[in-house]
């Protein structure tokens, strides 16, 4: 390997004693490390965000166990490609297949893998920034062990340029000064090959001298300036998102209208931002303020209209109304327990009043009788039961402490005296 070849890669690990962080799995004794020490590897997903060493706990992997050693990339390997690295014939232990982006994988793909995995033909090690609970078929996440990989702090990033100054072969014939290092941590971004990216290229401006001198002001001015970290299609995008619709939820419209601005400026689909919003407006507002679904969903169609730089101000404007609006999440809570309930009770039957009955026979046997329309009563409201006769009094809705929905809460509570005497 020559200095032609990138930092990182001159870099990569080739055992544990080389390995560097993610101790929580990989720490002597841990579960992982004694799987591989023993050569009984699950097929696993790698989760964890750019730059904290999936691809080289692929390869180490294989180098500890002595397994051949199969790659593939998602953004360019088909169903065939993995057809044929399932077909081959496998020795003791199964070869490694690693999969890198496998979240790029459609449907049919990740099924190809099912058979392979499940046989043992293969152990699948998929590599993916992004959550697999999202993105990896149920069926192939529940033959695979999911293991997250965390990104690198300050202690992590300090022995990697450490390594990099002291044992990196081009390096050897330098002397550094390092004055600082917060500029090229800050710019790592946790991503541990984008560190040793940025030094190489500090580095490198400085050919010249036999001193290499490592300082803010030198990174900033080589580098120029960061570029925000987010990637529209990544955990990054989980994750803001989640951020402004907590803020929302615990009305804040400060750190709602930050989050969001992070997005914008990132170029972030406005219509993805306007549908979630919407989400948000009948989960968390919901008949605390009907307006908000109202205002919520004219956002959306707004921004799809115009798109951006106007379509900010709106997005803004209903972020804000949103994170200021009185909150209550009953309606969310009410649904999710009357799904509950419906599993558990499917196999009862629809009280015969409540039945269509659009049949002479269907008539004669009873269906509709003694049905009351409501319209034919005072305050169009009739005395009669709904549910069946098993779930009868069954309070699936409770109404949320704010203005209207206690006005909601005296009017149920005037009709409950008169449905089941309480």
């Amino acid at each position: 390997m020559n200095s032609a070849t990138p930092l990182a890669e001159r870099l990569r690990p080739r055992n544990f004693d080389e390995y560097i962080g993610q101790e929580h799995i990989l720490g002597k004794g841990k579960p992982l490390r004694r799987a591989i020490e023993s050569n009984l590897v699950p097929s696993m997903i790698l989760w964890g965000p750019p730059g904290v060493g999936k691809t080289t706990l692929a390869l180490m992997l294989s180098e500890v166990t002595k397994r051949p050693f199969h790659s593939l990339s998602a953004i360019n390997a088909g169903v065939k490609d993995l057809r044929e690295i399932l077909n081959r014939p496998s020795g003791l232990f199964p070869p490694i297949l690693f999969i890198d982006e496998i979240h790029r994988f459609n449907k049919s793909q990740q099924d190809a893998l099912l058979g392979g995995v499940e046989k043992g033909n293969v152990t699948l090690i998929g590599a993916t920034t992004e959550n697999p609970s999202f993105e990896v078929n149920a069926a192939l996440l529940s033959r695979c062990q999911v293991y997250i990989l965390e990104g690198f702090g300050t202690k992590e990033l300090s022995a990697l340029l450490n390594r990099a100054i002291t044992q990196d072969v081009a390096f050897s014939k330098l002397k550094f000064d390092i004055k600082s290092t917060d500029s090229l941590f800050r710019l790592s971004g946790g991503d541990g090959r984008k560190l040793l990216n940025l030094l190489e290229i500090v580095v490198n401006s400085q050919t010249t001298e036999e001193e290499v001198v490592i300082s803010d002001e030198l990174v900033d001015e080589v580098i120029q300036k960061n570029i925000a970290r987010y990637d529209k299609s990544g955990e990054q995008h989980y994750d803001i998102i989640s951020a402004f619709i907590k803020s929302i939820r615990g009305s804040d419209p400060n750190a709602a209208l930050y989050w969001m601005a992070r997005m914008i400026v990132a170029g972030e689909d406005p219509g993805f931002i306007a549908r979630r919003m919407l989400i948000l407006a009948s989960e968390d507002i919901g008949n605390a303020n009907p307006t908000a679904v109202i205002m919520a969903n004219n956002c959306m169609d707004a921004v799809k209209k115009i798109g951006y730089p106007e379509s900010r101000i709106i997005l803004s404007q209903t972020a804000i109304y949103l994170a200021t609006s009185p909150k209550s999440n009953a309606s969310y809570l009410a649904i999710d327990k009357a799904i509950a309930v419906a599993e558990k009770t499917a196999h009862l039957s629809v009280p015969l009043p409540l039945r269509n009955a659009p049949t002479k026979l269907m008539k004669e046997i009873g269906y509709g009788k003694n049905y009351q329309y409501s319209h034919n009563y005072e305050g169009n409201f009739a005395k009669q039961n709904f549910l069946p006769e098993e779930l009868k009094g069954e309070k699936l809705y409770e109404p949320g402490n704010n203005v209207r929905e206690n006005e909601i809460r005296r009017n149920l509570q005037k009709w409950w005296e008169e449905w089941y005497g309480y």
